[in-house]
């Protein structure tokens, strides 16, 4: 009977916290913490953004389209990323802060829309979209060091790195032509600087340790879901022809095993690790490690959409492109090397992560430079690899040398 009425009391406090229109921001220490709607909907204008992004590439498959795609790309990841590290020790699901979060998430937008001429006509535009965000940030950053004195030491480096980073967006804004790219990077990499310096100190907030892996999760689905819309445009422009279907499926199997090789096996290897001994102090690098790693993870694989879209369209033709094949071979390769260095440094077995994924690098390598290779011949030969890849793996778990947990 006291653990029914304890039970209907706690039901009734939360009850009356949701309630409340305001709430100040605490650090998230709620052990069964998942991805909120919010999040999930914030999420939604990443897609378009990746998507955008994944255009500019797939116009111009050259080294300086290549350059234009990853700058573009690296700006909108650590604008996700570290709305994500706010939310994940802040989110207290309040008025005030859905109302930064829906305000960044209109940052986004705007880069999403601009982001095929942001180096170009359009970099105001995206300039502007990228100073929003980093506004919110600031702010919600601010009502956290008023709410909570305690984090102020921790939080420092976050505060000063946002506002650091907008202020070079914002002065972009009135600077022309090579000048103003230059601003951007050297905003950017001011940014990035945050989390590192924040980790060394001791009053740091601490990561939510289950949701961090979760969203960082959700990104790599966000962003392997444009290798299944490259499936759906292949074959809708492609007009259904026998070649096109053929490099279609195989192109399917490309992306099956991707998702299979990090959620079963490299990327629950590296929450494994996240879990287990990343809240020790001295460890906290890790997460540091955890967050950037995913950096080149989320380029190689939005690289592959735009590799297999092409690959799929132009199935029926004799060979493809040498900047699609470039395309595929670094976007796969960089995928299986991230995965392998995420894998080796996390679960400290370095020798089964260079069987699996690490051999895949030079193999598919290997795959891009043979010659005279149809599309169709090229995307089954990348399957075969990857398939195979993906068994080795699970041979792997089933035999205990890679010990994951459920990402």
């Amino acid at each position: 009977m006291a653990d029914s009425e304890a039970e209907q009391a706690r039901l009734d406090r939360e009850d009356e916290e949701e309630r409340e229109l305001v709430r100040p921001p605490d650090v998230n220490r709620d052990s069964n913490r998942s991805a909120t709607r919010l999040e999930l909907f914030f999420d939604l204008a990443f897609v378009l953004f990746v998507g955008r992004c994944a255009d500019v590439l797939a116009g111009d498959e050259t080294l300086s389209g290549g350059f234009r795609f990853v700058a573009v790309l690296v700006a909108g990841w650590w604008a996700w990323a570290s709305a994500t590290l706010y939310a994940n020790r802040f989110d207290t699901d309040d008025a005030i802060f859905r109302l930064l979060t829906l305000s960044g998430m209109a940052g986004v937008i705007i880069m999403a829309a601009s982001a095929e001429q942001a180096i170009g006509a359009h970099a105001p535009w995206f300039a502007s979209g990228y100073v929003l965000l980093r506004v919110v940030l600031v702010a919600g950053y601010l009502r956290v060091w008023w709410n909570l004195p305690e984090t102020r030491v921790g939080i420092r480096p976050y505060l000063w790195g946002h506002a650091a980073g907008a202020a070079c967006w914002a002065v972009s804004l009135a600077v022309p032509g090579p000048a103003r790219y230059v601003l951007w990077a050297i905003g950017v990499l001011l940014d990035l600087f945050g989390p590192a310096l924040a980790t060394r100190a001791r009053e740091s907030p601490p990561l939510h340790l289950e949701h961090l892996p979760e969203r960082f999760g959700l990104l790599v689905i966000l962003v392997l879901g444009e290798s299944v819309a490259a499936a759906v445009v292949g074959l809708r422009d492609g007009h259904w022809a026998a070649e096109v279907l053929i490099t279609a499926a195989f192109g399917f199997l490309v992306t099956a095993a991707l998702w299979w090789s990090y959620f079963d096996l490299s990327g629950g290897a590296a929450k494994r690790r996240l879990v287990q001994e990343g809240g020790e102090r001295v460890r906290r690098g890790v997460h540091d490690f955890y967050v950037y790693a995913h950096l080149p993870i989320a380029v190689s694989l939005a690289a592959v959409a735009v590799g297999l879209e092409h690959a799929i369209l132009h199935g029926a033709e004799e060979h493809l492109s040498p900047g699609t094949r470039a395309v595929l071979g670094a976007g796969l390769a960089g995928y299986l090397l991230s995965a392998a260095v995420v894998q080796a440094v996390l679960s400290r077995r370095w020798r089964v992560a260079l069987i699996w994924p690490g051999l895949g690098v030079p193999l598919v390598l290997l795959a891009t430079l043979l010659p005279g290779l149809s599309p169709v011949a090229l995307i089954a030969l990348y399957a075969v690899i990857l398939v195979g890849g993906v068994v080795t793996g699970v041979t792997q778990h089933r035999a205990g040398e890679v010990r994951v947990a459920k990402v």
